[in-house]
């Protein structure tokens, strides 16, 4: 399939070149920054810079819009596209209709839409296995469907259909289980750091958390730790320490120990 690209950051970075991987033909990247859509280029074979949004002209079967939620309408009032071409974001809260109601008000011509969601956090330069990488695909049009999910299945083993209240529950879920659970270990680091004292100490410990939770039917089966137990002696000497390093680690601390404590004292 012919695919271009609408935003050239983690998301953009990822898929462009698994396509391309998987032999499609990736024909144009469009970035606010030109800088970052050429960077994105010279990974690629043979990739035009879209100076602008006025994608008339373009050969492509399918346009991907892989930029911010919030910065998603603000595209779709500027894009210009070829009739008939398929429109696809890669949101995981984003739903089909809403993104269906922004093209109806803001487009000339008649595009089929879809959702072509990859659940994975991306970071530029960080290789990945993407024969893992679970796709969600949705399209009101079963021929547009079946067309994104053959090229999810020609990147990936893991593809599925999945409805946008579906999508929206697995993102939230997915918050949990991948920004706040990075976001609590860069707490850690920084804790250590302002000690003088080496992350790599906790490594295996934070691997074997994640093998643990992987292995398990429901991960909070396998709570350890202080608030667990019930040794409030310890929580509170945690608690001293943390209020006078930094206020916001005593909040969450503060909150995570009770929120722990509760829901095991209620089993």
């Amino acid at each position: 399939m012919k695919i271009s690209f609408i935003g050239s950051g983690n998301v953009a970075w990822h898929l462009a070149q698994a396509f391309e991987d998987a032999g499609h033909w990736i024909c144009e990247i469009y970035s606010r920054d030109t800088q970052k859509a050429r960077q994105l280029a010279s990974y690629l074979y043979d990739t035009n810079i879209q100076p602008d949004l006025n994608f008339s002209e373009s050969e492509a079967d399918v346009i991907v819009i892989a930029v911010t939620d919030d910065a998603i309408e603000s595209i779709i009032e500027r894009v210009v596209l070829p009739e008939g071409v398929i429109l696809v974001h890669t949101s995981g809260a984003k739903s089909l209709a809403d993104f269906q109601n922004l093209i109806e008000i803001y487009s000339d011509v008649y595009v089929h839409t879809g959702v072509f969601y990859p659940l994975q956090t991306f970071t530029k330069g960080v290789e990945m296995d993407y024969t893992e990488l679970p796709f969600c695909i949705e399209s009101k049009n079963e021929l547009i469907e079946n067309k994104l999910l053959q090229l999810a299945q020609s990147v990936s083993n893991n593809v599925s259909r999945m409805d946008s209240d579906e999508r929206f529950i697995l993102h939230v879920a997915a918050v949990f289980a991948s920004n706040f659970t990075n976001y609590l270990l860069g707490i850690s680091h920084a804790l250590l750091e302002h000690e003088q004292l080496n992350f790599d100490l906790l490594k295996p410990l934070i691997r074997t958390t994640i093998e643990k939770a992987l292995q398990s039917d429901d991960p909070a089966l396998g709570q350890t730790g202080p608030a667990r137990r019930g040794d409030w002696k310890t929580t509170a000497h945690h608690l001293e320490y943390l209020q006078e390093t930094n206020s916001d680690w005593t909040e969450i601390y503060r909150l995570m120990t009770d929120k722990i404590r509760n829901l095991h004292i209620s089993k």
